[in-house]
């Protein structure tokens, strides 16, 4: 037996024992009389003595380790002099007996420790030792715990986990799939799954009722901090439910993993309809840690010969608590954080609601204390605040007020990590038109049902149809997203007119499931969450990267077995793919 005990559970109980330990040697000190090791494992670290008064091998062993060696000891616990508070085992330290180098290692490139000096992609090239450190192992650990208390929840509520396949037919609805040629069926392909969307209609077809699966899933698309050419969802879809049906089960399943991981009771979570969360954020995931929403202030700045706000669509206006005393510079850095290309705003108009009742803005030349003071007033401002407007056409001004708004929410601290705020936003487009193309796309997928109020929109005014779907956002971030489906073949038919797809075009990519529906198809309806975001957000962290084992750098690749990479001339020839050189 290589160990009798990890390097994370000795305590003061078993001080005197035997033990064997196995791991990393991750510190060593020589004192001259006495040298101290921390020997680490997935479980801890333990402090190794070797004394002066040990056998020679044992010395002459210590005396050649390095950092990363891996070893296995045999010693006794003694109750450690001077105890360490910062670590489970600190109460008790291990005095050697036999030491056994099982493994030598070259210097590492980068210290594993929780504070390296190992730059993002040095750490991503060597990721199997980035993973040693603590700190990135522990959110593994986490991911490990939500997987198993998700399973077990749905299990709870009667789900079946069922695995669907990988290699699956490509659309081109959504984003880019990820295609593989086949070699026995020359000049076609499958795709990776961007989500096992059809299948799990299927299954309900089938008469599965509840399914899920945490599954991994597939899009071609650029990347951001928080997406990942592979990434994992827990996929889940009822039978015979209603809306509410599916939020409640889901809506509790989220309250369950709070509770169990963060000891935090979420109390109900508030719905919002799409069309209120972008006029009052200009997102449709406002982030409801902090107040700061949006007021039009349109009616009551046109008028006044000051052409910028003349001129615009629509003005709008966040009031900041309390930053009335914000100076010159402090607004000027403002301002041109909104002009960044990002943001694309042209200026930003402040006004200053003096703690003496006074009112100071950037535009005294066309406004009074008065006019400003109802300004104040509509936003719900008092003596102390600053207001801070943007203008121009309305569908560009709500995305630029809403990044203002969470920059202000970081100046003000008011963005707690540690805070978490819950919400539902339903009644989204069902479509969404795009002036390239000159057609309507779906806005979730081509499966979404629309809210039955709105149905006989779908021929006469289909842009003001509202789906029937749902996202859960937590402190700004999608979690998860779904609707309830079509499941009549008629409605599915007309659904497919409003994209634009002729009988034979729905008949060649969905075929199969159209021709399910025939069968007796359930009313039916699901969600899925994004897991990386999900145990990203319990970690605290903005990126998903430390979340996931062996992750892609933000160019798609992977820097550890470099890839993706060329394959060899007898590969292609296989899969009858001939190469072109590429356009100069």
């Amino acid at each position: 037996m290589y160990r009798t005990h990890t390097c994370g559970e000795l305590r003061i109980e078993q001080v005197n024992q035997a033990v064997q330990l196995c791991g990393w040697v991750q510190k060593i000190r020589n004192l001259g009389a006495m040298t101290f090791i921390d020997l680490r494992d997935r479980y801890g670290i333990t402090q190794l003595v070797v004394e002066e008064s040990a056998v020679a091998g044992v010395r002459e062993a210590a005396a050649t380790l390095g950092r990363e060696y891996v070893i296995r000891i045999k010693g006794r616990v003694v109750e450690r002099s001077s105890k360490n508070s910062k670590i489970p085992t600190g109460d008790i330290e291990v005095i050697l007996e036999d030491l056994r180098i099982l493994n030598a290692s070259e210097l590492p490139p980068f210290t594993i420790e929780e504070q390296t000096d190992g730059g993002d992609e040095l750490r991503m090239k060597y990721r199997y030792l980035d993973l040693r450190r603590a700190v990135v192992r522990k959110n593994l650990e986490l991911r490990h715990r939500m997987a198993h208390l998700i399973r077990n929840y749905l299990d709870s509520q009667r789900f079946m986990e069922v695995e669907t396949p990988v290699l699956i037919k490509s659309t081109p609805e959504g984003a880019r799939d990820f295609v593989v040629p086949s070699r026995m069926n020359p000049g076609q392909f499958y795709a990776l799954p961007q989500s096992p969307q059809t299948f799990k209609q299927l299954l309900m077809v089938a008469g599965f009722d509840r399914y899920y699966q945490i599954v991994k899933c597939f899009r071609d698309e650029d990347l951001r901090a928080d997406r990942q050419p592979e990434f994992t969802q827990i996929d889940c879809e009822m039978s015979f439910v209603e809306r509410e049906d599916v939020l409640t089960v889901f809506e509790g399943m989220t309250q369950h993993l709070f509770q169990k991981i963060k000891g935090i009771e979420l109390e109900r979570f508030p719905r919002m309809s799409w069309a209120e969360a972008m006029e009052r954020y200009g997102s449709d995931k406002p982030d409801l840690r902090f107040g700061m929403a949006f007021t039009e202030l349109t009616g009551l700045t046109k008028g006044k010969g000051f052409s910028v706000f003349d001129n615009a669509e629509y003005i709008g206006a966040v009031c900041a608590p309390g930053c009335a005393k914000y100076t010159r510079k402090q607004t000027d850095e403002l301002t041109d954080f909104v002009k960044r290309p990002q943001i694309g705003a042209k200026g930003l108009v402040y006004v200053r609601w003096n703690e003496d009742g006074s009112l100071k803005s950037s535009v005294d030349k066309f406004y009074g204390e008065e006019e400003l003071k109802k300004w104040g007033e509509a936003c719900g401002a008092k003596p102390g605040d600053l207001l801070l407007l943007l203008c121009g056409d309305k569908k560009s001004t709500l995305p630029q007020l809403c990044e203002l708004r969470l920059e202000m929410g970081n100046r003000l601290g008011l963005r707690n990590k540690e805070r978490f705020c819950p919400l539902w936003v339903v009644d989204f487009p069902l479509l969404e038109w795009d002036e390239e193309s000159q057609r309507f796309y779906a806005m979730h997928h081509p499966f979404t049902s629309p809210n039955p109020e709105d149905e006989g929109l779908m021929e006469s005014r289909p842009g003001e149809v509202r789906a029937n779907a749902y996202d859960l956002v937590i402190n700004g971030v999608e979690i998860g997203g779904g609707s309830i489906r079509i499941h009549d073949t008629a409605l599915q038919s007309r659904m497919f007119n409003c994209l634009g797809f002729t009988e034979e075009e729905a008949q060649k990519q969905f075929g199969f499931l159209l021709n399910a529906f025939r069968y007796g198809a359930p009313p039916h309806g699901g969600i899925a969450f994004g897991f990386d975001r999900l145990v990203s957000l319990f970690v605290g962290l903005d990126s998903i990267r430390d979340t996931i084992a062996f992750p892609k750098n933000n160019s798609g690749r992977d820097v550890m077995i470099d890839t993706p990479s060329e394959i060899s001339p007898v590969q292609l020839e296989e899969l009858n793919i001939e190469l072109t050189a590429p356009k100069a």
